[in-house]
């Protein structure tokens, strides 16, 4: 298990090469259920994702992303560009007083300064783990049938914690476009 510190240093500990990352917290956001979850002295896994998504079928080039680059972005990025980020600030912002926000020109959602202290947060709750894989696709959706994973949406439709969880950050959405937009 890594923490944000870890994560963050140079050289990263996270390969640039394809993969799988599992997100534990030792602290979980505030109504997630935690049964059946799996759990370790480090915490409670709540989250799979991979890095490149599946190659496209219309031809176009795949990414190159690595996990290296997701999870550093996981843990220090925003909202816009992390469901992970955006999962947790839904589920934290009263907790600890983050909103999300139109910035620049208005299409793009963040927590704007919340951010730090979103990052801040992750840095004390969140660890997280990896492996290698040349098509991690295939094993998220094996790991997504397979465990109980709350902060998960997609092909997680058999969690009961979907629907609570799309409404958390479908009201966050419709605050932050219900304010004015906030410069970059």
């Amino acid at each position: 298990m890594w923490t944000r510190g870890e994560v963050l240093t140079r050289p990263s500990p996270v390969p640039a090469e394809p993969g799988v990352y599992a997100w534990y917290f030792d602290e979980p956001p505030p109504g997630v259920p935690l049964q059946g979850c799996h759990t370790t002295n480090d915490g409670v896994l709540l989250y799979v994702g991979i890095s490149p998504k599946a190659p496209s079928q219309n031809g176009v080039r795949p990414s190159r992303q690595s996990i290296r680059n997701r999870i550093r972005y996981h843990y220090r990025g925003n909202a816009a560009g992390s469901t992970l980020r955006l999962t947790l600030g839904s589920l934290l912002a009263d907790e600890i007083g983050i909103a999300l926000r139109r910035v620049g020109s208005g299409q793009r959602l963040t927590f704007a300064d919340g951010e730090a202290t979103l990052s801040e947060w992750m840095g004390r709750h969140a660890r997280v783990c990896w492996v290698t894989t040349p098509t991690p696709w295939l094993l998220e959706t094996r790991l997504i049938e397979s465990l109980i994973l709350p902060l998960n949406l997609d092909q997680n439709a058999r969690s009961p914690f979907r629907q609570e969880l799309s409404f958390r950050r479908a009201e966050q959405r419709a605050r932050a476009r219900a304010l004015p937009v906030l410069p970059r």
